[in-house]
């Protein structure tokens, strides 16, 4: 059986395959860098109380596995996600000082439903470079 999960009024599964990229898609995510915004995107899942089920950043995107409660929307959580991310970035890893105009995403994201096949999509974010 599925681990169903629960608010005061009600139970729900929804899980999402998410892909964001870098700005231009440049090449940036490698080394350090890549290992701490692991570190950065699962803090900020834990503060938001969302679940980190699998994550993967390859050089110039990331695939994400999230349960996301009901009450939060896919648009607002990933904007939440990558503006809190890009920030933290810029500040902790880049050293920059200026707060206004950041960017290290770019604008879009994908995001797909998981439904049935988690284990699937689980499998395919894991073995990300494999198929590079």
């Amino acid at each position: 059986m599925r681990d169903w999960q629960t608010l005061s009024h009600v139970k729900w599964i929804c899980k999402y395959h998410i892909i964001f990229v870098t700005k231009y898609r440049h090449q940036t995510i490698y080394g350090e860098l890549r290992r701490k915004i692991g570190g950065i995107i699962r803090d900020l899942c834990r503060q938001k109380g969302l679940d980190l089920l699998e994550g993967h950043a390859m050089k110039d995107h990331v695939h994400l596995c999230l349960s996301i409660p009901p009450k939060f929307s896919v648009s607002n959580t990933v904007g939440f996600l990558k503006g809190k991310s890009a920030i933290r970035v810029h500040r902790e890893l880049l050293g920059t000082k200026k707060m206004s105009g950041l960017s290290f995403w770019a604008k879009g994201y994908c995001a797909s439903t998981v439904g049935l096949d988690e284990e699937v999509i689980k499998k395919y974010i894991r073995e990300q470079n494999k198929k590079h």
